[in-house]
């Protein structure tokens, strides 16, 4: 089984849509998003594979889905750890699937602390000083 991460914290998995098929993809973390410009019509999902919690690419393939402009549901996945989460929804993705293991490890709790990902955007507060010193 797996735990869904949102930003209400752990949630069964609610996709009724089923994993074979056109209406969703499965990605590998060394997939080239460029690849999949014409295959993107009708997908529903998108879960992209994090094998290690030190392997970002699935981070650059949201934000590249997202910029070429995906917008169905996209879920990290795998290895995601409750400290990348706030990154996870900042480049995409909508909601992180987890293995039972690594939520009883890292409880809800821990991921609840970084669902109010928007305020802690360090480059937001940044740009906000520097625009406040000029």
């Amino acid at each position: 089984m797996s735990v869904i991460v949102t930003d209400t914290g752990f949630a069964h998995d609610d996709w009724t849509g089923g994993f074979e098929g056109a209406n969703v993809l499965d990605l590998a973390s060394d997939t080239d998003p460029a690849t999949l410009a014409d295959k993107l019509a009708g997908v529903e999902l998108i879960r992209v594979d994090f094998p290690a919690f030190s392997d970002g690419r699935g981070f650059t393939i949201a934000r590249m889905l997202r910029l070429m402009g995906y917008n169905g549901r996209l879920r990290a996945k795998g290895h995601v750890i409750s400290d990348q989460y706030a990154m996870a929804r900042r480049v995409g993705f909508d909601e992180v699937e987890i293995s039972d293991d690594l939520a009883t490890r890292q409880p809800e709790d821990q991921w609840l602390f970084r669902a109010n990902w928007q305020s802690h955007n360090y480059q937001a507060r940044l740009r906000a000083h520097s625009n406040a010193a000029r």
